[in-house]
């Protein structure tokens, strides 16, 4: 009687462990191995009698193995739709497609974000901003390429595309204090270490203070919930435009206002106006990330720039030579990190510190 093959005597052939030869024949994490790895497996299987659940194969490639996910907040804000089209334009030079999945800020969504790229053959996996729950996009790197664009973190064991926001706002405090501006206020939507980009800019701005004796800077917060997000489209504007409010009845002396970006800034730009305040004579406006409505005449928002679309193309090609490593070596390659400079893009909506300004708001 013929000895019946076994799943050991399979694996000893294709030299790979049992473990690795049930996931390639159950099509289980097959991101893991390259296509060399896979076809030597379905042909030992074939010639040496192995029976296994046939039905459940499928072509090695699919469409799936083209596909790159994207997970972001939200695509209202500019910020995130420059830095996907920068993603975009490396990654369709390859036959590449994106599928974006947002996420409000919801850790929930962002798990099952994560949990369902494991379970599909996609391509990989790249964050357009750091993962709320950086334990598990670690874990998802295990079975998937996974890259982040935000700030570098030690703890971080994922390829990044960094952008040093504590220097940014470092560089953006020192611009105002240059101009005479000694009372200024960041203006920030939640604020805490689930938002870490948010987090490093106030440190920078106040590091940039502490160079001043005479520099005070005073933080306004406003928290928002996942719920109210998704809910409202324009959250951050109208964000904005309230923490502004807050700001002129709180801190009178104030003459320079940060927003935590530029989105954040025209809600503030507005509600200045509103108070019958002139932008930069009386308040002086500033965000970060140099969207593109900034430049528009009329806004001309000062503001940090932080090459947007060639973070999106780098993030691309940081996922490729993970994939390429993968193929080559059976692993992926080792933590890279691509740190972008900032640069100010000084514009009309900052100037010299107004004489007696907290007079004429009395």
């Amino acid at each position: 009687m013929k000895k019946r093959v076994t799943l050991k005597d399979l694996a000893a052939q294709a030299q790979l462990s049992p473990a690795s030869v049930s996931m390639i024949l159950n099509q289980k994490s097959i991101n893991r191995f390259n296509q060399e790895t896979v076809q030597k497996v379905l042909e030992l299987a074939e010639a040496m009698g192995y029976q296994y659940h046939k039905e459940k194969q499928y072509a090695l490639v699919k469409p799936a193995d083209k596909l790159i996910v994207i997970v972001c907040p939200s695509l209202f804000n500019p910020f995130y739709t420059t830095l996907i089209q920068g993603i975009e334009i490396a990654s369709r030079k390859l036959g590449f497609i994106v599928s974006v999945r947002t996420t409000y800020w919801d850790t929930t969504t962002e798990r099952l974000i994560m949990e369902e790229s494991a379970k599909l053959n996609v391509a990989g996996i790249i964050f357009a901003m750091i993962p709320q729950q950086p334990e598990l996009a670690c874990r998802l790197s295990q079975q998937l390429p996974v890259v982040a664009i935000g700030d570098r973190r030690n703890d971080l064991e994922l390829a990044t595309v960094d952008m040093n926001n504590f220097r940014a706002g470092q560089l953006l405090g020192q611009h105002l204090l240059e101009m005479g501006h000694r009372q200024l206020a960041y203006l920030s939507t939640t604020l805490n270490e689930q938002h870490s980009s948010r987090v490093r800019r106030a440190q920078g701005l106040q590091a940039a203070c502490n160079e001043e004796p005479s520099a005070k800077l005073t933080i306004i917060t406003q928290d928002i919930t996942p719920e109210h997000e998704i809910t409202h489209v324009d959250v951050e504007y109208t964000t904005g435009y309230k923490l502004a409010q807050t700001c002129l009845k709180q801190a009178p002396a104030v003459t320079a206002m940060v927003a935590i970006n530029d989105m954040v800034a025209y809600g503030v730009y507005n509600a200045v106006i509103d108070a019958g305040l002139r932008v930069p004579e009386d308040i002086s406006i500033a965000g970060f990330d140099n969207i593109f409505p900034s430049r528009i005449h009329g806004v001309d928002l000062t503001t940090m720039d932080n090459s947007l679309v060639e973070c999106g193309k780098s993030a691309f090609h940081l996922l490729q030579e993970e994939m390429d490593g993968y193929r080559s070596r059976g692993k992926f390659a080792s933590i890279t990190h691509v740190e972008y400079k900032c640069k100010l893009i000084a514009r009309k909506s900052t100037g010299p510190v107004p004489t007696q300004a907290s007079c004429k708001r009395q």
